[in-house]
């Protein structure tokens, strides 16, 4: 497994992560946002929440990193 073997994997994991959503996902289960402003602590659900929502809030530069992705895996081959 190499370097970009790995990237391309954070890169898909980003990309799963930002397409949740709230209301019919995460809210059910007791991940939404309102979740972690009632709890102020560092448990690993409370973090985990506050990745979901920062990978949801950079959709953009995601796009842009995919379209880079996209470009370098064509030039490649």
């Amino acid at each position: 497994m190499g370097l970009w073997t790995f990237l391309e994997g954070c890169l898909l994991i980003a990309n799963a992560l930002a397409i949740l959503n709230e209301d019919r996902f995460l809210a059910p289960r007791g991940w939404s946002l309102s979740e972690v402003s009632e709890r102020r602590g560092k448990s690993l659900k409370v973090q985990a929440i506050g990745l979901i929502y920062a990978t949801q809030y950079l959709r953009v530069p995601l796009i842009a990193l995919n379209v880079i992705t996209i470009v370098i895996m064509l030039v490649s081959g």
